[in-house]
């Protein structure tokens, strides 16, 4: 059973209050000491991804008790779930990385996927107090300092393609193929999901991605981009799918106003 579209914009409001008390918690940890560790991928996990989890999965069960959670650490820990057309994507802690160097530039994330397409997502930066929020036929918006502004891709800009990179992964190289004719003004380095973001608010124009993701890491920030009025395709140019199979993405272009191939 689906949630349907006239609720979705009453869901979105429902999911930013769940994400809050996760980000506190992030920050808490962020903010004092915790526990750094290895997982069997050697990726780093902290005590921050636990506790946020720990918080966001009981509360989407009361939210929703019919819709499975896939979420990164309990993943890590248990296995992949099975899962329906409909199911949600949690990230408790993107850009661990960007945690750990204490650069402020990580995320929690929260996504809505109905049929393949994540239809609502909340991306919540606890360390720059920064909200993001979007849902189909809801439009997206930032919440900052208690007050809430709408977001918009903005079109191709006259003097070039302002392009988002990874702060911590090393895509630039492989990236130069791609970029070659494109008219490029600059590049920005950021980290975690708040590169859609950057897209979503118009701060940017086209995120390549070539490397290894998961469908956690990206669905909440597609989500937003996507209201914002942007999106995310393949390298083939097909539209960005969730609920593959080991939930693995392959490489991706995400695009604001900028959307041609």
């Amino acid at each position: 059973m689906f949630f349907p579209p006239h609720q979705l914009d009453d869901l979105l409001e429902q999911v930013a209050h769940i994400v809050r008390p996760a980000g506190s918690a992030v920050l808490a940890c962020y903010e004092g000491a915790y526990d750094l560790h290895r997982k069997v991928d050697d990726s780093p996990v902290t005590d921050a991804d636990h506790r946020a989890e720990a918080l966001i999965l009981p509360a989407l069960r009361r939210l929703a008790p019919r819709v499975p959670a896939v979420a990164e650490e309990a993943c890590a820990e248990h296995g992949l779930p099975a899962v329906g057309e409909e199911f949600w994507l949690v990230d408790p802690l993107d850009g661990t990385r960007e945690f750990v160097d204490r650069n402020g530039e990580f995320t929690v994330n929260v996504a809505l996927v109905q049929r393949g397409v994540p239809v609502l997502g909340v991306v919540l930066a606890p360390a720059l107090d920064q909200l993001f929020a979007g849902a189909q036929g809801v439009g997206a918006w930032v919440e900052q300092a208690g007050e809430r502004r709408a977001l918009a891709v903005r079109p191709p800009p006259a003097d070039g393609l302002v392009v988002v990179a990874s702060r911590s992964h090393g895509d630039v190289p492989p990236l130069a193929p791609f970029l070659a004719g494109r008219r490029l003004a600059g590049t920005r380095k950021v980290g975690s999901s708040l590169k859609f973001c950057l897209l979503a608010e118009g701060e940017a124009d086209l995120y390549p991605r070539l490397g290894r993701t998961m469908e956690w890491d990206i669905a909440a920030g597609h989500a937003v981009l996507a209201a914002a009025g942007g999106r995310v395709e393949c390298l083939d140019g097909q539209p960005m799918r969730y609920g593959k199979p080991g939930f693995e993405n392959p490489g991706f272009v995400a695009w604001g106003g900028a959307a041609t191939r």
